[in-house]
């Protein structure tokens, strides 16, 4: 009998092993969720599981802390700064109802009103968010997007 395979979003690995996995410390980890920067699955018992995309996340969040010297707020702002209705191709009906169109504060996966095509939408499962993994530059992102 073999194993089944898992996707890189299938939620797998418990704290200390992302912890472990991504070489970030588990409070950290915490403030990375609390932060909102992080969105791993959680069980109904409030634990959290992390997937190879989240470990991936980690350390991208983790290199611009380190050696970029980004806090919180600067990684927030620069996630926020994704025009995720391109990257999704929302209809421009449904970017008028939606927050992370019209308020560019914090990452579209944050925005309390969202455009009908992410309304039920899980966010952690979203290609904008699963777009941030180790070589991912924003800058580069946004000229792609741009030209």
């Amino acid at each position: 009998m073999s194993a089944l395979p898992h996707t890189d979003t299938d939620p797998i690995y418990t704290l200390s092993v992302a912890a472990k996995l991504s070489n970030t410390p588990p409070h950290s980890i915490r403030q990375y969720i609390d932060k909102g920067l992080l969105l791993p699955y959680k069980k109904d018992t409030n634990r959290h599981l992390f997937s190879n995309a989240d470990i991936q996340r980690l350390i991208w969040i983790k290199k611009r802390i380190d050696e970029q010297g980004l806090n919180f707020a600067g990684i927030k702002s620069m996630l926020a700064m994704l025009p995720c209705w391109k990257i999704t191709k929302c209809s421009t009906h449904s970017r008028k109802n939606c927050e992370a169109y019209t308020n560019g504060s914090a990452p579209c996966w944050q925005a309390s009103e969202k455009g009908q095509e992410c309304k039920n939408k899980e966010c952690r499962l979203c290609k904008v968010y699963l777009l941030i993994k180790p070589g991912t530059e924003v800058k580069a992102v946004l000229q792609q997007l741009i030209y």
